[in-house]
């Protein structure tokens, strides 16, 4: 069942992206050659604590997982697609790095993440976060209200595959509100005009993944979490909370503050 929020709950979930989005600018600037995961994971910490703000990360586990998450962000380094557990590696010259992130504050969910390196960039990575940013990027302008869900996962997975990358097909996007993972899901590829239509209220997290050797194969790391690339070529993970709104998309995680 699809929830509609209201603009009130909307405006809530903004507070909580906000945090997400403060989050993941710390662990971006914490980050460099030889910096923990471990350390990255607690300064996200930091920011939810001073924000009042709780990790839906923490302790959650799904079906598929052995264990309960133990941090507040998902650390993916180099052929990692997502889930990565942080841990005490410390980061090297050249690292491609995906960090997610979640938010609940005042009962309201945000989800967002980013790629980046550390160091001295491959061009190759450059080219693929910067294909996982326009890939986000095309799927939040096609979430208007009049389009399909199809329409998403269409423009996402356009881009990714007409520059070459693979795409994990059993992870994608999702729903997001009171809980972390609502429905609908979100694919990552699709076809234009199917699915269910979008709503305003409806609030999305869109977050394609790419897999830099261009297949689709990946698998799950001993840890039962982390997902890692099967060609260990190297992966990109963008993802913004996004409303869908009569005036157009409101990007809720976003890292440059409305006016």
């Amino acid at each position: 069942m699809v929830e509609l929020k209201t603009d009130t709950s909307i405006d809530a979930m903004y507070a909580s992206g906000q945090v997400v989005g403060r989050a993941l600018t710390a662990v971006r600037e914490a980050a460099g050659i030889g910096v923990s995961l471990l350390e990255l994971d607690e300064v996200a910490r930091e920011v939810l604590r001073a924000a009042g703000a709780s990790s839906p990360f923490l302790g959650y586990r799904p079906s598929f997982a052995p264990t309960p998450f133990p941090a507040v962000i998902c650390a993916s380094v180099n052929d990692a697609i997502v889930h990565g557990i942080p841990t005490g590696y410390r980061l090297r010259d050249g690292d491609l790095v995906s960090i997610d992130c979640g938010a609940v504050l005042d009962g309201w969910a945000g989800d967002s993440a980013i790629s980046f390196t550390v160091g001295r960039p491959r061009p190759a990575d450059v080219r693929l976060v910067e294909t996982a940013e326009r890939a986000l990027a095309a799927g939040i302008a096609a979430a208007v209200v009049g389009n399909r869900i199809g329409d998403i996962a269409h423009a996402v997975g356009r881009v990714c595959r007409d520059a070459g990358y693979g795409i994990p097909q059993d992870f994608g996007g999702h729903g997001i509100g009171r809980r972390m993972h609502e429905d609908p899901g979100v694919p990552n590829e699709g076809r234009p005009g199917r699915g269910l239509p979008l709503r305003h209220g409806m609030v999305l997290a869109i977050e394609p993944m790419l897999i830099g050797g261009g297949r689709d194969g990946y698998h799950a790391a001993e840890d039962g979490w982390t997902l890692r690339t099967n060609d260990g070529s190297r992966a990109a993970h963008a993802e913004h909370t996004v409303a869908i709104t009569e005036a157009g998309p409101r990007v809720l995680t976003a890292r440059n503050p409305e006016n």
